[in-house]
Order: C-alpha cells, then structure tokens, then sequence
C-alpha cells in the first residue's frame, strides 16, 4: 500500500464502526455527541444478526441517526460472524485512503488486533467501550471513553423542566441513587498526573495543560476526568490545590487556552 500523504482537511473524517452484538442502543445519543467532538463521522454503519429480538433496541434509533445497519448472519451457534464482518469492513475502509481515523464501538476484546493495524497506518483509533472492556482493547487504541459516560451525559443533557411535583420526585430518586453512584467514582490518580507533570515541564516546574492531556491520553488512553466527576482536566487539578496549582497565562480571548500547571512538592506520606 502507498503511504498516505498528509490530510489538508481541518476536521478528521472518522469511520463509525458499532458492534451491536457489545454495544447498548442507551448510548447513541452520547457517543455521537461525542465522536462530533474528534471529527466529522462520514461513515456509520453498525453490524449484527438483525433477525435477532436483542437489536430491538438499536432497530429504533438507526433512523434518526442516519446508521448504516449491516445484517450478518450467524453461521454456527456460539460463533460470531459479525466480529469478521466487521474487521473486512473496516480493512476495506482503510484501503479507500479517505479516512483519518476510525471510531470502534464494541467491548469485544477481539478488535485489539484490528485497532493496532489501523494505527500502523497512521490513523487514528477511538474506542468505546463499557468499563469492563479488556484492557488490551484499551491500550490498543489512542483514546478510549467509557460508554457509561455518554449514557450519563446524554441522560442529564436530556432532562426536561418538570412540574414542582415531578422534580421533587426526581430529586427523591437522586437522593436514593446519590450514594452509590458517588461510591463507585474511582480515585483520582494523583502521583500518576503528577509524574507526568514532573517529566514533561520546564525549569521550573510548569508545564501546559494541553501537553498535560495530551500526554497523559498517550500512557492511558482511558483516562477521563469524567470518570472521576469532573468535566474537564482542568477542573479535576483545580480540586487537588494540594498537589496542583494552575496559573492563567497571557490576556484577553487566548487567556483561556493558556493555562499552566505545576506539581507542588509533597511529602512522602501525602496523598
């Protein structure tokens, strides 16, 4: 195969390929919220046996999303074809040369290989997947997000005004629900974020928040400050002024992008 030249393109074109079989229709809305934010999704399709009842749930927002379904029929009981199906897709996507990257939708650990060939070419690879995704899969590719993520974002976003009546309902179901949900947020990394500041920063301690990210997704792509309640990196060191400091840099309407952080030194014990 040619080497690929350098894309002109301002915006990434993306292939969405969705493994039905490992995906909840519950993220649709979320995940191409999500991938808009990456590129332009010029390819959507989503792959399974759609005589099955179990797509039910997908069969009724293809529409609106404008998904290419792929129907795959399963050859032998226990095996299944739509990972293969898949995989040619995707191959023969990436032979058409038109593409920056591909979007992987599916908790299956049998794309693990497929992710690493797309990235031997030079594209990028964003996985989506549930938090009990292998970790190979994970690795494997340049960014990974968590699907329960979307489906949580995609939940508040879609929140209606509600009469008085209803929103203290709801507010009595979120009490109930508060609790657990707070319980199962990981803990920050603290010593991790703070090594990788420590190796990327200058003479004096600082370093940009945008190197920060960016080096951080290269050593764990899942990483998310979603994942632990925050919404953006920034937010997540702000919560740490312990072990963190951001400073503003410059004025004016790029004042906003430039942002430091510094890892303050700690003791030994401190967490």
């Amino acid at each position: 195969m040619a080497a690929r030249s350098p894309s002109p393109r301002l915006q990434k074109h993306l292939a969405v390929l969705i493994d039905a079989d490992n995906a909840p229709a519950a993220i649709v809305e979320g995940l191409f919220e999500e991938i808009a934010r990456y590129g332009v999704a010029s390819v959507k399709r989503i792959y399974g046996d759609w005589t099955q009842p179990n797509l039910g749930g997908w069969k009724k927002v293809l529409l609106d999303h404008s998904i290419q379904p792929m129907q795959q029929f399963a050859y032998t009981k226990g095996k299944n074809a739509t990972d293969s199906s898949l995989i040619i897709d995707a191959m023969d996507l990436l032979y058409t040369g038109r593409f920056d990257g591909f979007c992987l939708v599916s908790s299956d650990s049998d794309f693990t290989r497929l992710a690493v060939r797309l990235r031997e070419e030079g594209l990028t690879v964003y996985g989506f997947g549930e938090q009990k995704t292998p970790k190979p899969f994970v690795s494997a590719c340049d960014k990974f997000i968590y699907t329960e993520i979307l489906r949580a974002d995609a939940a508040e976003a879609g929140a209606e005004p509600a009469s008085a009546e209803r929103s203290s309902a709801a507010a009595k179901a979120a009490e109930g629900s508060a609790a657990p949900a707070a319980a199962k947020k990981p803990k920050v990394p603290v010593e991790f974020i703070a090594k990788v500041i420590d190796d990327i920063s200058d003479d004096d301690g600082w370093t940009g928040l945008g190197a920060l990210g960016q080096n951080i997704t290269k050593l764990r792509p899942d990483f998310d400050a979603r994942l632990y309640g925050f919404r953006k990196l920034s937010d997540l060191l702000k919560a740490q002024p312990k072990r963190f400091e951001l400073q503003e840099l410059g004025s004016g309407g790029s004042s906003g992008k430039q942002v430091n952080v510094r890892n303050r030194k700690a003791g030994k014990g401190e967490r």
